[in-house]
């Protein structure tokens, strides 16, 4: 009885515990960023869209129970990829370019995308799906770069990367791949076709700037020349107007400076004598009329004249420079206008040349050419004439070494002209001579005559035999040098 409840006791706890690790062995989970992919018995039965008629089913973002060892999980990840592709292509140019780019992608979140992935890359090493992506974003690339130009793809880059997508969109869906970015980071050239676009522009701003700043030191320069002779008028005005006040300050000064010896002339007159009173009256008279007729006026030109001269002087400064700085500013400008003007005409004078250079030598290749080529015919002729000539001493070599005789005899029949007429040689200064014997006579001297030529030629023959000999062993080694 009590084997038998510690039994079912033991049986109530492990049963719930195998049952539990049972379950946490059969329950799957899809991570958000991952699909598993359940093959095995009874796999397409269950719900998971398109994949239930290729044979297994898909599950995303929930879990599920599998049958241990009849059924066989595999996860597939969801999350995005970057590649960087690089691609030299050739532009409607005819330019060697390096293009650079980055696209962002991922397996589609749809079954079917899916299902597409799964059964192209599920297990599959990470190398082998960047691969493909980057070989169907490569051959576009290069197709798209040379239906454009270079100009156009720098200015317009998202037209350009559109185009690229678009294309690669239908591949990419067929891996069970979505695009999620493609972005052009840069495009380059060997050839500095690209840094030479921007020179112009560059230019055109520089000189824009410089003439903008020659401008404003120029305003600038005539608004400080404004604004000092502001000044100095100023000053000028106010320098005058201290003068008079001065002038008049000192006036009252001195008439306030007189008014004491007056009183005391007045007091003094009461005791004086009426003469003297006079008198004195009369001299304090005549010492204020030049005073003021003479003293005064003399010093209020003097410094009128002092003060005008001075004002004078200032203008005349200030004018000066002001001419000065605008002759400068006139100099700089028409240096610089002749710099240009002389930097444009080096520049054409430096292609002028350059033309020149390549006619003169293109000219010069032609003639170059056309010497080479009679020098050939020439060669070519010379060499056909004395093959032949190799080959006629040859020949007459190999005839004199098998047939001398006939060849001497061929020599011989060429000169027997000369021989016969060497022969009757001595009947030529004899104008007539007479046969006695008739015909016989006749027949005789004939024969006398044949018989020397026979003789000459018999010595002929002799004399030529060791020549013969000597040319044909001359003639064999000519003939059989290389």
């Amino acid at each position: 009885m009590d084997v038998l409840v510690f039994v079912v006791v033991g049986a109530a706890v492990l049963l719930p515990a195998l049952l539990v690790t049972l379950f946490r062995m059969s329950w799957r989970v899809a991570e958000p960023d991952e699909a598993l992919i359940i093959s095995g018995f009874r796999a397409g039965s269950g719900p998971g869209g398109s994949g239930d008629s290729m044979g297994f089913r898909i599950v995303t973002g929930r879990g599920c129970l599998v049958a241990p060892g009849l059924t066989k999980v595999r996860r597939i990840s969801l999350e995005a990829h970057e590649s960087q592709i690089v691609v030299p292509c050739v532009s409607r140019q005819k330019i060697n370019l390096a293009l650079t780019g980055v696209v962002m992608y991922k397996v589609g979140d749809d079954y079917a995308s899916i299902a597409n992935a799964a059964r192209r890359f599920l297990d599959r090493p990470a190398d082998e799906l960047e691969t493909k992506v980057q070989n169907v974003f490569i051959g576009h690339l290069r197709a798209i770069a040379g239906s454009m130009t270079v100009e156009d793809m720098i200015s317009d880059q998202d037209k350009f990367s559109e185009q690229v997508r678009d294309r690669c969109s239908h591949e990419m869906e067929s891996f069970g791949l979505v695009i999620d970015s493609f972005q052009i980071q840069s495009i380059a050239s060997e050839s500095n076709y690209i840094a030479n676009l921007a020179v112009p522009h560059q230019v055109e701003v520089e000189q824009h700037a410089r003439i903008a700043r020659a401008n404003a030191e120029r305003e600038a320069i005539a608004q400080e020349q404004a604004a000092q002779a502001q000044v100095a008028l100023a000053v000028r005005d106010t320098q005058i107007k201290k003068a008079g006040y001065q002038a008049e300050v000192d006036r009252a000064t001195k008439e306030s400076q007189q008014q004491g010896p007056l009183a005391e002339a007045t007091a003094r007159q009461a005791v004086v004598e009426v003469a003297t009173k006079v008198a004195q009256l009369e001299a304090q008279q005549k010492e204020q009329q030049l005073q003021v007729e003479v003293r005064k006026p003399a010093d209020a030109e003097a410094y009128r004249q002092t003060t005008l001269a001075t004002a004078t002087r200032d203008a005349r400064i200030s004018q000066a420079e002001a001419d000065a700085q605008e002759t400068r500013l006139r100099a700089e400008a028409a240096a610089a206008q002749t710099k240009m003007q002389a930097l444009a005409e080096a520049e054409a004078i430096k292609v002028r040349a350059a033309a020149q250079a390549e006619a003169t030598r293109l000219n010069g290749q032609a003639e170059a050419d056309a010497i080479q080529a009679r020098g050939l015919a020439e060669a070519e002729s010379v060499r056909a004439r004395m093959a032949a000539e190799a080959a006629g001493i040859q020949q007459r070599a190999e005839a004199m070494s098998k047939n001398q005789e006939a060849v001497i005899a061929q020599q011989v029949a060429e000169n027997l002209p000369e021989i016969v007429a060497a022969a009757a040689k001595p009947f030529e200064h004899i104008g007539s001579f007479t046969v006695l014997n008739g015909a016989q006579g006749v027949t005789s001297a004939l024969a006398e005559i044949i018989q020397q030529a026979g003789t000459l030629t018999s010595m002929a023959r002799e004399s030529l035999m060791p020549a013969l000999k000597a040319e044909a062993a001359t003639n064999g080694e000519v003939a059989h040098t290389p």
